[in-house]
């Protein structure tokens, strides 16, 4: 049987939405849906620059994976690539606004980890904000910056902050898009690399 390809797999956005957005919500009294955004990091948009280190405090005992919204057919579909990749998760646990208070994230995503992926070992855990520096033969993530050029099959999962990156960008970088909504990102990556997978095997 020929060996199984290596596949970076980003978590957030596109596994799951951590709770940033209902703490937002929360802390404002407002209600913001996800698609209401088209800049990453949520808390900078929304949160007022004078009120941010109040809203870093707010979410300072929060588990923001405790809420997480997991995306739609993700988990099903990871189980079933794992059949035929080796899969690595590849995700940051740096909160760039709070770099003092990141340390719970790890502990929190890891624990996320464990419950909702059981069948990937987590020894395939890779906890870094540099993804680009790791070398696969596959990279599944949401932004630009974290594809390594050299990765043969580079997969940009849809979502609400990508949505206005041209066809033209990303051919010239090579990079496949796995569709233009969120909502069925994961039902293009199965056409994508399940296909691929069963005609290898």
């Amino acid at each position: 049987m020929e060996k199984k390809k290596d596949l970076l797999l980003d978590i957030d956005e596109v596994f799951c939405f951590p709770a940033f957005l209902k703490a937002v919500n929360d802390f404002l009294g407002t209600n913001y849906v996800i698609d209401d955004f088209t800049e990453y990091y949520i808390d900078k948009a929304a949160i007022p620059k004078e009120r941010f280190d109040e809203f870093n405090r707010f979410i300072d005992n929060r588990n923001l994976y405790e809420d997480a919204e997991i995306l739609p057919y993700a988990k099903e579909t990871i189980k079933r690539l794992n059949e035929f990749y080796n899969i690595y998760i590849c995700s940051s646990c740096i909160n760039p606004f709070d770099i003092k208070g990141s340390g719970k994230l790890f502990s929190n995503k890891y624990d996320f980890l464990i419950d909702q992926l059981p069948f990937i070992n987590p020894e395939k855990f890779i906890f870094t904000n540099t993804k680009y520096i790791f070398k696969a033969d596959i990279q599944i993530d949401d932004r630009l910056s974290n594809f390594d050029e050299n990765i043969e099959t580079k997969i940009l999962f849809p979502s609400y902050h990508n949505k206005d990156i041209s066809d033209e960008e990303l051919k010239k970088k090579g990079i496949i898009r796995a569709g233009y909504d969120w909502r069925e990102g994961w039902i293009e990556i199965r056409k994508i690399l399940l296909n691929e997978a069963c005609i290898q095997k």
